[in-house]
């Protein structure tokens, strides 16, 4: 038997999860698995938890919430032999979709029954880690009212978009990686993806891999608002880089320069960041588990 540990954020998402830990028994192969189960009390809890799983052994543990939450096991996992599994529970869900993770909650945990793990990247923004996105610009103002709304969920998400596009102010950006990339770009958003969408199936880099060692950057252009119909279908197929308003390139360790300390964002939660940002790629650092292949 394997000991596999969940840690559950009560206030993720919309769903009530007080039932929760007798659905995970009660689905769990118990003769595979010997589950621990505890609740997140405050910010940074999940880290400490699944740091400390980590250091007793544990073969896996698993992140029960949204995409802060998966961010924070991870960061208590990152580089270590311990893989992490995933009960997506929050408002995108943007590691977990990539990962082809059952939304519906039964679905997902029956999947840690017959699954495998993977080596996958991370990102590093200065000293903060992302597995999905990290970003500035537009996205990051949303990221930024969406945390300081008193609701959640996608309409949620949608309203704020709304309220913010047609006034906000684009602004110039310079990404170098010291040898071959120098670039200059106006950019209304910019979005540096490990995974292939934001959440919510929001494909921002929709050919973008967890496993190549790359992060894709997309930068949006300024004038962007111009095409903001087009360019919102296209983020849903699939199609947004074969947008005239959208460039991207891949690479492995960059330095951006911005304007100002304007908002940024880790996995769709907002952070305090320094004009100059060092942002880079830590290829196979995380173990996950996901539906065994064959």
């Amino acid at each position: 038997m394997k000991n596999i540990a969940f840690i559950i954020n009560p206030i993720s998402g919309t769903q009530n999860k007080r039932r929760l830990p007798k659905q995970i028994l009660e689905v769990l192969d118990k003769e595979q698995w010997m589950p621990n189960i505890e609740f997140t009390e405050y910010a940074g809890h999940a880290r400490e938890l699944a740091s400390q799983y980590a250091k007793m052994g544990f073969y896996a543990v698993v992140a029960v919430g949204g995409d802060g939450t998966v961010n924070e096991v991870a960061c208590g996992l990152r580089d270590t032999d311990t893989a992490m599994g995933i009960i997506p529970m929050g408002s995108g869900n943007g590691f977990a979709r990539h990962l082809n993770i059952p939304l519906r909650t039964a679905s997902a945990i029956e999947m840690l029954n017959h699954s495998e793990v993977i080596e996958a990247d991370y990102g590093m923004a200065n000293e903060y880690v992302f597995v999905t996105t990290c970003g500035t610009g537009f996205d990051a103002l949303v990221a930024y009212q969406f945390a300081t709304a008193g609701s959640r969920g996608f309409q949620t998400y949608v309203k704020k978009i709304m309220q913010d596009v047609l006034t906000y102010k684009p602004e110039t950006y310079r990404i170098t990686d010291g040898k071959d990339i120098n670039i200059e770009h106006k950019a209304f958003l910019l979005t540096f993806a490990n995974a292939n969408q934001w959440g919510n199936k929001a494909y921002i880099a929709p050919h973008a891999s967890i496993q190549d060692g790359k992060m894709d950057i997309c930068m949006l252009s300024s004038s962007a608002i111009l095409g903001a119909p087009a360019l919102a279908v296209s983020l849903f197929t699939k199609t947004i880089d074969k947008s005239m308003f959208m460039d991207s390139l891949q690479a492995r360790d960059v330095t951006l320069y911005r304007e100002a300390e304007s908002p940024f964002h880790i996995d769709g939660d907002p952070v305090a960041m320094p004009k100059q940002v060092r942002i880079r790629m830590v290829e196979g650092g995380l173990r996950v588990l996901v539906a065994k292949r064959f």
